[in-house]
């Protein structure tokens, strides 16, 4: 029996600094406290809460007067920052660099053309896309499907973002659909503009996993409920390899999933820690001795 963890699968470089700078400062004994879940995995959560990391909401901020929090790597909107300062709040700030590229980009856009119309496709709520939203002082209109992509004013100037973690192929549908129907009604798509904001390891790893998904007989793909790159990733596994089974612990195998397999693939979302997908390749082997 072959059971092989994806290289390519696991923590992005912006969660690896995060991640990073959490153990960082838990492990020198200063007091760190992040605002929200550093990384959407309950179990790489309860790690770095286990090392003396906090884990608090909006709701605690005015208790941290004088202490320091960390920023994750979805970033987080200009209020957030403003309100640290006025309470006197050390900001370690593990921002991907990505992320910040791109909420400078759009916070530019907006100060050079106030009257434009911004758009950020990605889902809505989600932290990062939180951020970016508050570089336009909540003004910019946030899509994630083409229904309401359709329901956009295309009047106006329109510059058109994404969340860095978005599925790139519907965001060119998405693009490809504004541009065509602005060409309809007006003959031009002077109006439209459409930035290429989504993260380079996100847009490729999509064709890497199709390719290691058509390599085995199973995959079992390990990620959280809460995280929306892990659900989009799972949904690609599922359209290349119909056996593709989502899990979020080793618990959750079913023996029954490896009865007529030979060679079983173990995948992950940018926010699944190798150890955890190293812990169920174990588990795997373990089923299949028995």
């Amino acid at each position: 029996m072959k059971v092989e963890i994806d290289k390519y699968a696991g923590f992005c470089s912006g969660v690896i600094k995060a991640i990073g700078m959490a153990e960082k400062y838990s492990a020198d004994g200063f007091e760190i406290s992040c605002l929200g879940e550093i990384v959407h995995n309950s179990q790489e959560e309860k790690r770095l809460n286990s090392l003396g990391m906090k884990t608090i909401g909006y709701n605690d901020f005015e208790d941290l007067n004088g202490k320091r929090i960390l920023i994750r790597a979805h970033g987080e909107p200009p209020e957030t920052y403003e309100k640290a300062k006025e309470l006197g709040i050390e900001i370690i700030d593990a921002t991907c660099p990505i992320v910040l590229n791109l909420q400078r980009k759009i916070k530019q856009k907006y100060i050079e053309n106030p009257e434009c119309q911004i758009v950020i496709y990605g889902k809505k709520g989600h932290a990062e896309v939180n951020g970016l939203v508050g570089q336009t002082n909540g003004k910019a209109i946030v899509i994630s499907n083409m229904a309401e992509a359709n329901l956009l004013d295309l009047t106006k100037q329109t510059f058109v973002f994404s969340q860095t973690t978005s599925n790139n192929n519907e965001y060119e549908k998405i693009g490809e659909f504004l541009k065509n129907k602005s060409i309809e009604i007006f003959g031009n798509d002077d109006n439209i503009v459409i930035y290429n904001t989504i993260c380079p390891s996100v847009k490729n790893r999509i064709p890497k996993l199709k390719e290691f998904c058509k390599d085995f007989d199973v995959i079992i793909f390990v990620s959280d409920e809460k995280s929306s790159n892990g659900k989009m990733l799972f949904s690609v596994c599922k359209e290349n390899n119909v056996n593709s089974f989502f899990i979020s612990s080793p618990d959750e195998l079913e023996n029954s999933w490896f009865s007529d397999a030979a060679t079983v693939g173990v995948s992950g979302g940018t926010s699944t820690p190798l150890w955890l997908m190293e812990e169920v390749r174990n588990k795997i082997l373990k089923l299949l001795t028995k």
